[in-house]
Formats: structure tokens, C-alpha cells, sequence
């Protein structure tokens, strides 16, 4: 099974306006690595714009030319809260043609080290994230900005956890990506799940263990779900530019896929 589920790596999908945005296309890895690369002192080149959401203060980016049929992507932050490495996302999927809004589940809280995000982390009440994420959602829908036919979740860490938790509780989500996020594994509570599913983890990954998603995915499909994996020979976090066990080659590979799954999901 895991042998198959790493075989699903290479052969799962083929490659494929409220201001000025500084980028259009495909932000290929190298441009998005580079966009992290600053000197001391140096913030990053941001397009968006901050906008309360839900009670929550979030970070909405939106498309030079907009797709045909405006589709948006509710975007949740990594353990560290809503950083420059979430807005640059959001950038990075608005330069792709999709409304990004990044949400704060924190509060506010961007956390510095690895004793600042778990004190954080801790601290989040899912009844109160999922108002929030929910309201975000809704949001993308009805602000006059987006109004998008078609919303999907995407997060990272303990952000594609939260993904999830979105995908379990929208009927009306259009698909759902979770980079290595904490998994559900409750057959009931899997069951709920309304729309497809892709998900990228790590074979490295201590937390998030192969077999965790191979049972995650058994469940899934043996439920009859629009669900896929794909397991990388990489390391938790391995699509954070920001983070030291950052590996270019694989978050290449990933966000290609990524990128594919959602102009499927999404037409």
C-alpha cells in the first residue's frame, strides 16, 4: 500500500481586482523561493490587502484578470499564525487567477519560534475556527470583489488540519487541499466529507506518519470520496520557502499538482 500511495507521487496529475497585482501566471518555485530570500531588515513585496472576516483580521488577494467564472480559495496558515510566507501564498494563487483569502486563527499572533506557535496552536478552539472559516467561505461568495461560483480550502501544517475540518462541515465546498495537516481519522466524521480531496504529506514526516495517511485514504475511498494522496520523499513543511528542511524539487512537484487539482475542481 505505501508502495503504491509513493508511486501516486509521480503519476497523480499531469503538469498543466482591487489593485495592481505585481504578478500574472504561474509563480513558478524558484520566483516564489526567491520572494523569501531577503536581506536583514527587507520586507516582502505584498499585493493584497488586509479585511476582517468572520471577527477575524485576514489578508484578501486578489487577481489581475480574474479566471473565467471568479473561483477563490479560502488559505490557512501554517502553526506560526498568518505570516508573509501565507500572504505570499495568497499572492502567489492570486497571480493564478484565483480571489486568496488568508484567514488568522490566531488572533493576531505570529509566532517567532517553535514554543510561541505550540502555545498558540493550543490556544484554538475549533467551535470558534471553523465560525471563522465558514464566514470565510461566505464571504468569498458574497463580498462584490469575488463573488466566486466555486471556493476551495487550502492549508498547510496546522493549517491543512483546518482545511480539513472545513471540508468535513461545508456542504457546500468545491474541493479541499491540505499540505501534511493533522488527519481526521473517525470513519464517521470522515463520511461528511462533501467534496474532493487532495492531499500532500512527507515520507519524513514524524508527526504525520505514511501510515496514517495510507489508513486516512482507505477510509476515504472506501467510503466512496473523491480522494487522493500523494507522499513525498520530504520532510514536514517541506513547501515553506521560509523553513530550513524546505525542499525546492519536491514543493515544485506539489504545487504543480496542487495546481492542476484545483483547475479540475474548480471549472
Amino acid at each position: 500500500m505505501l508502495h503504491s500511495l509513493a508511486l501516486l507521487a509521480l503519476s497523480l496529475l499531469p503538469h498543466p481586482p482591487v489593485q495592481e497585482h505585481s504578478l500574472t501566471g504561474d509563480v513558478s518555485e524558484a520566483e516564489f523561493k526567491a520572494m523569501h530570500q531577503l536581506k536583514t531588515g527587507e520586507k516582502p513585496v505584498l499585493a493584497g490587502t488586509p479585511v476582517e472576516v468572520g471577527g477575524a483580521h485576514c489578508y484578501l488577494s486578489l487577481p489581475k484578470t480574474p479566471r473565467a467564472g471568479s473561483r477563490a480559495i479560502v488559505v490557512i496558515h501554517e502553526w506560526w499564525g498568518l505570516n508573509d510566507n501565507i500572504r505570499l501564498w495568497a499572492d502567489r494563487l492570486a497571480a493564478d487567477g484565483y480571489a486568496a483569502l488568508a484567514v488568522d486563527l490566531y488572533g493576531g499572533v505570529v509566532a517567532t519560534n517553535s514554543d510561541e506557535a505550540m502555545a498558540a496552536m493550543k490556544k484554538v478552539d475549533d467551535t470558534k475556527a471553523l465560525a471563522v472559516l465558514v464566514a470565510a467561505e461566505k464571504f468569498l461568495r458574497e463580498d462584490p470583489r469575488v463573488k466566486a461560483g466555486k471556493v476551495a480550502s487550502l492549508g498547510w501544517c496546522f493549517g491543512g488540519g483546518k482545511s480539513l475540518l472545513l471540508g468535513l462541515n461545508s456542504k457546500t465546498l468545491d474541493a479541499c487541499v491540505l499540505y501534511y495537516g493533522f488527519l481526521e481519522q473517525d470513519p464517521a466524521k470522515l463520511d461528511q466529507l462533501a467534496c474532493p480531496l487532495l492531499g500532500i504529506f512527507g515520507a519524513k514526516d514524524r508527526s504525520i506518519k505514511p501510515t496514517d495517511v495510507a489508513q486516512f485514504l482507505t477510509t476515504l475511498t472506501g467510503a466512496g470520496k473523491d480522494a487522493r494522496v500523494m507522499i513525498f520523499p520530504a520532510e514536514h513543511a517541506f513547501a515553506n520557502p521560509s523553513n530550513k528542511i524546505y525542499d525546492e524539487a519536491n514543493a515544485s512537484i506539489a504545487w504543480e499538482n496542487v495546481r492542476m487539482f484545483l483547475e479540475q475542481k474548480l471549472k
